[in-house]
């Protein structure tokens, strides 16, 4: 049984959506930082990789919140 509002299927699932599209979005702004990469976006690029590792592991948990129980 869900905990809060927030875990909801439904809430889940939009929060699922946005973090799916944060993330491809990411992934593409860094292939056009990495083909034009400078010196100075560095640090740039490590906080966008970064950021990406945070939304997968996101995206991961709400996954698995969302996969019904194998023993129901």
């Amino acid at each position: 049984m869900p905990n809060s509002a927030n875990d909801e299927p439904q809430n889940l699932l939009a929060q699922l959506l946005e973090l799916r599209v944060e993330h491809r979005d990411l992934d593409e702004a860094l292939e056009r930082l990495e083909e034009t990469q400078a010196p100075h976006d560095e640090l740039l690029l490590r906080r966008m990789k970064k950021r990406k590792l945070q939304l997968k592991d996101r995206i991961a948990i709400i996954e698995r919140l969302l996969e019904p129980d194998e023993l129901a």
